[in-house]
């Protein structure tokens, strides 16, 4: 069937359901994983008073309508992390969210406004916990489907094989022949005239926007994650701590912090973090992201003040939301997103 017959047609969906049926399976198979292992699952409700506070991240915005007629502004949630960290503060040790969450600006074969995303929770468990929680979810759904190996875009991934771990900086290094560390200062605080010097030294083009931020995105997105996951899957870890808003920093280098991306066929499945409790430093990263984000595209989030408040009492943890459809995708042999919802968003 074309293109342009619509996804309720009984003969696109015949094409359709065989990806569909497996995406039931492995939505059963994760749940069954999750309950083993004592994870609750848990249900956030999709309107928020904040989106989140990420520069890049592009929320849905909606009025809620009181009982007196007066309108309060709210969003469609970008990611349940709000709630959920409000509910390892209130206790919880243990939880995991699937359900869908919703992005703006975003449509693409990876893209879709309206998309299902995993995302759990170990408190007082390490950061290596969640990363093998989520190299685990990864073969779990090639069981489930049985299929060999992962393929998008002619590159493969086997993904039973051994994950490979990069660091952020050994991937600019070896990609992009980039000493990104040496664009930050002892506290992580970066250069972006250093970070351009760099680059035209490698013969890489450097946009009038020389922020540090907008740079580290183009190097990452042209030159490096083409290259990861690629054979294996590839854990890309320790990311420069001014892009990573929520995580806390490594022990070792406060350039750099606890948190990770997941890539298999060059394709981002997941993103994590050793979770930041210091509220006073997480307010800090958010005015500064929300400043950039008015900066770039001129307009800016209600920053979560009960989500502050809330990290006072939430416990050391780690956490990780993983895109499910994307998963879905490659455990199917699917080449877009749309090909293994059960509805589109109507465009």
């Amino acid at each position: 069937m074309t293109g342009s017959t619509p996804w309720w047609h009984p003969e696109r969906h015949a094409d359709l359901r065989q990806g569909l049926l497996a995406r039931a399976r492995i939505d059963a198979a994760i749940r069954l994983w999750m309950a083993e292992r004592d994870f609750l699952v848990v249900d956030p409700p999709g309107l928020q008073r904040s989106p989140g506070n990420e520069t890049h991240l592009h929320a849905f915005a909606t009025t809620m309508i009181g009982n007196d007629g007066a309108g309060q502004a709210m969003y469609f949630h970008t990611s349940p992390e709000f709630t959920m960290k409000k509910l390892l503060a209130a206790g919880e040790e243990r939880i995991a969210s699937l359900q869908h969450v919703w992005r703006n600006r975003e449509r693409s074969a990876l893209h879709h406004p309206e998309f299902t995303m995993l995302e759990w929770y170990r408190a007082g468990e390490p950061y290596d916990a969640i990363i093998a929680d989520t190299l685990a979810i990864i073969r779990l759904a090639a069981e489930t489907t049985g299929i060999k190996q992962f393929e998008f875009r002619r590159r493969t991934c086997d993904p039973r094989a051994e994950a490979e771990r990069v660091s952020v900086a050994d991937a600019f290094r070896q990609f992009a022949d980039i000493d990104l560390l040496a664009t930050m200062n002892e506290e992580g605080v970066p250069d972006g005239e250093m970070l351009a010097d760099q680059m035209l030294a490698q013969g890489m083009s450097v946009p009038e926007d020389r922020s540090w931020s907008y740079l580290f995105s183009l190097i990452l997105m042209d030159r490096v994650e083409p290259n990861l996951g690629n054979g294996r899957v590839t854990v890309l870890d320790r990311y420069p701590a001014c892009e990573a808003a929520l995580a806390r920093r490594v022990p070792d280098d406060r350039r750099v912090s606890e948190r990770f991306e997941v890539y298999a066929c060059g394709v981002e499945l997941a993103n994590g973090f050793g979770e930041l409790t210091d509220a006073a430093e997480q307010r800090r990263r958010f005015e500064a992201e929300m400043e950039e984000k008015a900066r770039l595209y001129g307009e800016r989030y209600p920053i979560d003040e009960d989500f502050l408040a809330a990290l006072d009492f939430m416990p050391d943890a780690s956490g990780v939301a993983l895109g499910f459809d994307r998963l879905v995708m490659l455990a199917t042999g699917a080449q877009r997103l749309e090909a293994i919802l059960w509805a589109p968003v109507a465009e």
